[in-house]
């Protein structure tokens, strides 16, 4: 039964995971693709970077939604079946598959984002202490250094440290946990490339005129 389980959730947050708000906002508003823009990466960083303002809140909106989602049916699948104890596992669980099919999705040749906001999204489900941890870091680190891809590195570690500190969950909580901070950490792999030689760029809060 618990096998099954996670093949029931793991599919469909993989499925929508998927779905990019970046590609979707990109040709809906601008007609244009991310993907030919920018670093390429069909991203909220990206967007933001070549389109400036206009058009980012949708996005939010719609890798949110993805992600909301299929977090919420794996917690409660869990917690029906296995009890509450197994909610937070679900969710996490869930979760987790999202970001894969939102890095690797299947509709889009398997090349997709890095899977930060998915992530950001997840931990106000887990819990709302572990959001705040892992959300103040990557603020904190992107205000003072205005490096965004340093700041989502740092920030998705404070996901499994927190739930270490609070103590969340047990040892299968705390390696989803670590698996979605690797992931993420894994898809920068040529940010952190770039922290190294000097040349990552820096977010801009000025405003940037669409293409």
């Amino acid at each position: 039964m618990f096998y099954l389980l996670l093949l029931i959730m793991a599919l469909p947050a993989y499925a929508l995971g998927g779905v990019n708000g970046a590609i979707i906002a990109s040709m809906g508003i601008y007609r244009k693709d991310i993907r030919k823009f920018g670093s390429g990466n069909p991203g909220l960083t990206n967007f933001y970077r070549v389109f400036g303002k206009s058009g980012a809140a949708l996005v939010v909106v719609i890798d949110a939604a993805k992600t909301l989602v299929p977090v919420l049916f794996g917690g409660w699948l869990m917690y029906k079946f296995m009890g509450g104890g197994a909610m937070l596992f679900g969710r996490q669980f869930s979760g987790l598959f999202v970001m894969l099919g939102h890095c690797f999705p299947a509709m889009y040749d398997f090349s997709g984002g890095k899977g930060v906001m998915a992530v950001g999204t997840i931990l106000w489900i887990i819990d709302w202490r572990v959001a705040l941890m892992s959300w103040g870091v990557f603020a904190a680190v992107v205000l003072t250094t205005r490096f965004v891809s340093l700041g989502a590195i740092t920030g998705v570690l404070a996901y499994p440290v927190s739930m270490l500190l609070l103590g969340l969950g047990g040892v299968r909580e705390f390696v989803v946990a670590l698996l979605c901070a690797l992931l993420v950490i894994a898809r920068h792999s040529e940010n952190i490339k770039r922290l190294i030689r000097g040349t990552e760029s820096k977010i801009s809060i000025r405003r940037k005129p669409p293409l």
